[in-house]
């Protein structure tokens, strides 16, 4: 969720149209500096702020110990059904909204542990125990703790590790024990077993391995650009007035070659659609997880084990340094603001988050240098005045707006502060939306006593203070105006320059043997230097994602001096060009790229247009393009259907496939066959062959055909989508290569051992183009490779 929740954004808009009309006027055309001076006082106590409270009131963020009981409950309930990844899930869940340093929470971390050993996730379980010891876990019920971590030091071959722990649970019992007691037996039964396995470990350790060298791993070549950070050197940095900063090849450049490697200056996790908001006072605790349980919180690493933050139920981490390191820059802030920026969307919250890494006193400077500059932002001749530079063309980069004195553009918040508002563009609702959005987060600081900490003081009473007047003036200091503009600046900027950093997430219920995954919004961050990429329907790149860190790659050859164009949403070959220019009104541009340019300018159709159309009912001819009714292109037939009970009749098709997938998910692979046959065959009826959702129909069949270990027949549905597939997105897209991807796993499943190695072969072929030799999938697919190279020949003969 970018923007607000609706409520707000309808209680923004109703204040807007009660504003007097000179008032708005004045709003309309203000600078951002003047916004802020004009609008600082009009959120009311009694109207939106009384709103916001209540809204605020459904993001629960707090610790709450009915919540870790069904939780934990929940994941108890789990664990004795042997569903330990679940398990897992919900502890983690549970010790999110226990107390730190309460008995119940070292028993979620000690529950935790046992699941995590079942797993075979030995080392996170050993973290869990000394969790779960540090936060004073029971003294009666350590022995059983402590024989678990015996079992991972042996299991991890620490014996003498395993020999030390198990002596001193001896002890342990010798001391506390009831001899008699069959709790007690029980223990010293299990000491005698791990002391038996101790013995012969030491007696007959294992055989040294050969030393694996694993997969051999490609080192890409980098030099990195002297004047652009995280860049290669083979781009350079232009700037004109058509098409602002942008990036050009300054020498040919290869497929598969590293372009730019960058760490975002800030990311926000996004909560995830199903996040809870809960509208009623009787809260129903609700065991579905979102991307807020599944990644890290300051890195996006996917967690196994989270480190729940001292203070909220909310911010999760990988570890307890991430947790430590986004205390100290961030979230001492944020804590006790969770309500209101779950409430007021991802965006308010990347601009809160921007200001609190660059500190006040950068931020102070650059609101500063804005005002000095006027309303020129956009002319680099201007800034260049403002920075005492002379605007010398001879300077390479120095002119450039968000490069430093030096005329480098670094990854830093001097480039995000430059990144384009276009305040001017935005509408008078928006960005008054956007206005009381950034007040009331400031006033929140205020009120909660953190406007010293954001300001970068010890205490509220060292440090600078505000005059009388300013801090009187519609209720906020001088230094949080300066906050709320910056903010402003950013939430504004972020429509336009906001980069979604996207995860491959598997769909469904991840056990079958071919692993369906699709894109998700994972976070909303500020990458600098990639947003000197302008956009192309057709871009020349691809990118990809490693937790906070984006690597963009060259997916065609590009000669030296042809721009570098990024894709900001929708590609030609998803969508018609009036559609993609639609969506791109966001961007205040209008899209001129070649394939916008083909496809308007001349009698070229599209690629959606000519295969993703409908055939005639009747003899599954074409059907002619028209508004509201098509025609079949056989004259001789003449049959003339309605655009909308075709779409209709498009919508209740995907209904029945959601449907199938239903039956998949519930293990019901038979009924769910049956059912996509039907579809298919209806299909036919009235979709060309070539339209994607008949590829992604072979594509699901073949999902359910691998689940019942029919690989011939998975492996046959497979090439069909990939045939479809291709004709969509070309042969070398990475859209292919995931779909090879699939098909290699297919193949090695069934033992088709040649067919594999080539399908192999072509999937690394193009995945290493778009995602880099070190991808997790060129990994598995050189781990296929190597596996069925190694099978002994006489194997082989016999498949």
């Amino acid at each position: 969720m970018a923007l607000p929740v609706e409520e707000w954004r309808l209680c923004a808009a109703r204040r807007w149209a009660a504003l007097e009309p000179a008032l708005r006027k004045r709003l309309e055309v203000a600078s951002l500096h003047d916004i802020v001076h004009l609008g600082c006082d009009l959120l009311r106590a009694e109207v939106e702020a009384a709103v916001l409270q209540r809204l605020c009131r459904r993001a629960r963020t707090g610790k709450e110990p009915a919540a870790a009981r069904f939780y934990r409950e929940e994941g108890n309930r789990l664990f004795g059904r042997r569903h330990y990844g679940a398990a897992v899930r919900l502890y983690s869940q549970a010790a999110s909204h226990e107390v730190p340093g309460s008995p119940d929470v070292s028993i979620c971390f000690a529950n935790r542990s046992a699941a995590l050993f079942y797993l075979g996730c030995f080392e996170v379980s050993l973290e869990d125990i000394a969790r779960a010891e540090s936060h004073g876990y029971p003294d009666r019920l350590l022995p059983k703790v402590l024989l678990r971590k015996v079992e991972c030091l042996l299991c991890l071959g620490r014996l003498q590790d395993a020999a030390d722990t198990l002596s001193m649970v001896e002890n342990k019992i010798d001391v506390d024990g009831n001899m008699t007691s069959p709790t007690h037996q029980t223990l010293l039964k299990k000491v005698n077993q791990l002391k038996d396995r101790i013995r012969e470990r030491e007696s007959c350790p294992e055989p040294a391995g050969e030393a694996c060298a694993g997969v051999q791993r490609k080192s890409e070549i980098w030099e990195e650009n002297a004047s652009i950070s995280g860049a290669s050197s083979s781009l350079s940095l232009k700037f004109d007035r058509e098409r602002g900063r942008h990036l050009v090849a300054s020498q040919d450049i290869l497929p598969g070659q590293s372009l730019l490697k960058e760490e975002a200056f800030v990311s926000v996790l996004c909560p995830g659609e199903n996040f809870p908001l809960q509208d009623s006072s009787e809260t129903v605790w609700d065991a579905q997880v979102t991307s807020a349980d599944l990644y890290c919180h300051r890195c996006l690493r996917q967690l196994l084990a989270s480190v729940p933050c001292h203070r909220c139920s909310y911010a999760k981490y990988c570890s307890q340094n991430c947790a430590d390191v986004a205390w100290e820059q961030y979230h001492r802030t944020e804590c006790s603001l969770g309500p209101l920026l779950l409430t007021l969307g991802v965006f308010c919250h990347v601009a809160l988050r921007t200001v609190l890494l660059a500190g006040y006193a950068e931020v102070s400077r650059l609101v500063e240098w804005s005002h000095d500059g006027g309303k020129d932002l956009c002319n680099p001749e201007a800034r260049c005045r403002v920075l005492g530079e002379a605007p010398d063309t001879r300077a390479g980069t120095r002119g450039i707006p968000g490069c430093d004195d030096n005329g480098q553009y670094q990854s830093s918040y001097q480039a995000v502060f430059n990144l384009l508002p276009h305040a001017e563009k935005h509408s008078p609702e928006h960005k008054f939306l956007c206005l009381l959005s950034v007040i009331a987060i400031c006033k929140q600081l205020q009120e909660a006593g953190l406007e010293a900490a954001v300001l970068n003081q010890k205490s509220s009473e060292e440090g600078s203070k505000p005059n009388t007047c300013e801090q009187t003036l519609g209720g906020l200091s001088a230094e949080l105006k300066t906050l709320a503009e910056a903010m402003l600046r950013h939430m504004l900027q972020l429509q336009c320059n906001a980069q979604a950093i996207t995860v491959m997430q598997e769909s469904g219920s991840g056990d079958g043997a071919v692993v369906k995954k699709k894109p998700v919004r994972l976070a909303t961050a500020f990458f600098p230097v990639l947003s000197l990429l302008n956009h192309s329907c057709c871009p020349n790149i691809s990118v990809s994602f490693s937790g906070t860190a984006v690597t963009v790659r060259a997916s065609q050859s590009i000669p030296s001096g042809q721009e570098i164009f990024h894709c900001y949403g929708p590609h030609r070959c998803r969508m018609r060009a009036a559609e993609r220019q639609q969506l791109l009104s966001q961007y205040f541009f209008e899209c001129r790229c070649q394939a916008c340019l083909d496809e308007l300018e001349s009698d070229v159709k599209s690629v959606v247009s000519t295969r993703n159309s409908f055939c005639c009912p009747s003899c599954q001819a074409p059907m002619q393009v028209g508004e509201d009714v098509l025609c079949c292109s056989e004259e001789a037939c003449a049959v003339s259907v309605s655009r909308e009970s075709l779409s209709r009749r498009l919508g209740e098709l995907q209904q029945q496939i959601n449907t199938a997938l239903e039956l998949l998910r519930d293990r019901k692979a038979d009924q769910a066959i049956k059912m996509l046959l039907k579809c298919q065959m209806d299909a036919r009826n009235f979709l060309s062959p070539e339209h994607l959702l008949m590829g992604e129909m072979e594509d699901h069949l073949a999902q359910v055909y691998a689940t019942l270990g029919k690989w011939q027949e998975a492996a046959r549905h497979l090439q069909r989508s990939i045939e479809i597939v291709e004709m969509h997105h070309g042969p070398s897209s990475v859209e292919i290569g995931h779909e090879l991807f699939k098909l290699a796993q297919v193949l090695f499943n069934g033992f088709a051992v040649s067919e594999a190695l080539s399908t192999i072969q072509r999937a690394e072929e193009i995945l290493s183009v778009h995602c880099g030799p070190q991808s997790t999938q060129i990994q598995e697919l050189q781990e296929m490779k190597t596996c069925l190279s190694d099978l002994p020949r006489s194997i082989l003969q016999r498949i």
